[in-house]
């Protein structure tokens, strides 16, 4: 089946969630027929380049959906790139392509407790996991933020406790989150993990979930969102090299 095509969607406003995470809505006449119920799925935003030159695509995950609105939140660091420029720049009535939207990828909610772990750039999808669990979920949430005036309010179960570390600049070891995790007490019980954040720190993560804790893959997700020092271009040359050595 073909791929819809992009649709060109209205800027409709933004907003500072917190000082690195600038949320853009987006809506308009052309988000008529887009699939509901899209919180955390993903879509790729096609950006402009100077002249005739080919639009540069990236991709992000939709916080939240409403009737005629799509919420996008943009990570906004020192070394902007030209998604998170766009996003500074962007006002009321300018116009991008979206296409998608993706899959959605949530926890899996037979499970005896929960595992959500990421960095700001999986924030977005650690949010919708939070609020799609059982009320009488329990578990933990461990997310890396750039500053502690990053922390925002999350709905969550009573029982799933938030551990947000802080960590002001990339860490290329990718030991961040998971050593922060191996401070937690592993709960008795079948666990559910989710969890996506930057290369390195991904495979980290990957290989104490199945190395150490044995978590089967059908309660497993672990990818990565973007890798330091590459473009998503090549960033998923890369994801897709170490998929085929992990299969191998």
């Amino acid at each position: 089946m073909p791929r819809p095509a992009p649709r060109e969607l209205d800027v409709i406003r933004s907003r500072y969630v917190t000082p690195h995470m600038l949320r853009v809505t987006l809506g308009g006449d052309n988000l008529a027929g887009f699939p509901e119920e899209q919180d955390s799925a993903y879509i790729k935003l096609l950006f402009p380049q100077p002249g005739d030159g080919q639009p540069l695509m990236r991709t992000y995950t939709i916080r939240e959906q409403r009737p005629r609105e799509l919420d996008v939140d943009f990570m906004i660091h020192d070394t902007d790139g030209p998604a998170s420029v766009w996003a500074q720049q962007a006002q009321p009535g300018d116009r991008i392509l979206v296409g998608g939207p993706g899959a959605r990828k949530l926890i899996n909610p037979e499970a005896d407790w929960f595992l959500l772990a990421g960095d700001m750039t999986a924030l977005p999808a650690i949010s919708v996991n939070l609020e799609t669990m059982p009320a009488d979920a329990r578990g933990y949430a461990v997310i890396e933020v750039l500053d502690e005036a990053d922390i925002q309010p999350l709905t969550h179960p009573e029982n799933v406790e938030l551990h947000w570390v802080i960590n002001p600049e990339p860490d290329p070891r990718g030991k961040v989150i998971v050593d922060r995790i191996r401070q937690l007490d592993w709960l008795d019980g079948e666990p559910s993990v989710w969890a996506a954040c930057e290369f390195s720190g991904m495979r980290n993560l990957r290989r104490y979930f199945k190395q150490e804790k044995d978590v089967g893959r059908r309660n497993l997700y672990v990818s990565s969102y973007w890798k330091i020092g590459i473009s998503e271009d090549q960033h998923k040359v890369a994801k897709r090299q170490d998929a085929e050595t992990e299969d191998a």
